[in-house]
């Protein structure tokens, strides 16, 4: 069975998850200005805003929505072999159950596209970004997660 690919962000989420008072945010990784003015406090104590909170449901929830993309897509995939040798009729209980999980995953890839416009309305709203006039959100915060977070970061233990 396939596997997903690893979560690009994971180890900069374990670090957000991970602050507390007596580790600042500045000392426990390196990140872009623009970040690190979103993320911590004006007066450079290096304390996190509440915009980490949102940070880290955006994070989770572009996590999950690629899960349940590579899990539509895998589920499609076999669905696709397995009806291409079907005999016409009454479909096999083995076709009904992939259809189910096929419906089931893309209700999943829905919830989680969902989850991920909220949150990204959260944060962008409490880190006072500025979203371009006639483009998605969606579009916009997945560019400016690219961009701007960093990615292969180390686990914090």
């Amino acid at each position: 069975m396939a596997t997903s690919k690893p979560f690009l962000y994971a180890g900069f989420l374990s670090q957000l998850e991970h602050i507390s008072a007596s580790v600042p945010l500045t000392t426990a990784t390196l990140m872009p200005p623009l970040l690190a003015r979103v993320l911590l406090s004006a007066d450079e104590t290096g304390q996190p805003t509440p915009a980490v909170a949102h940070l880290i449901q955006l994070l989770k929830a572009r996590a999950a929505m690629l899960q349940a993309s590579f899990d539509t897509d895998v589920v499609a995939g076999e669905l696709r072999r397995y009806q291409k040798f079907a005999k016409p009729g009454q479909p096999s209980p083995h076709i009904v159950r992939l259809r189910q999980q096929q419906a089931a995953a893309r209700q999943a890839s829905s919830q989680s596209k969902q989850l991920f416009i909220k949150a990204a309305a959260a944060f962008v709203r409490e880190a006072d970004i500025e979203v371009p006039q006639r483009v998605a959100l969606e579009v916009f915060i997945t560019g400016w997660i690219d961009a701007h977070v960093p990615k292969d970061v180390i686990a914090a233990s």
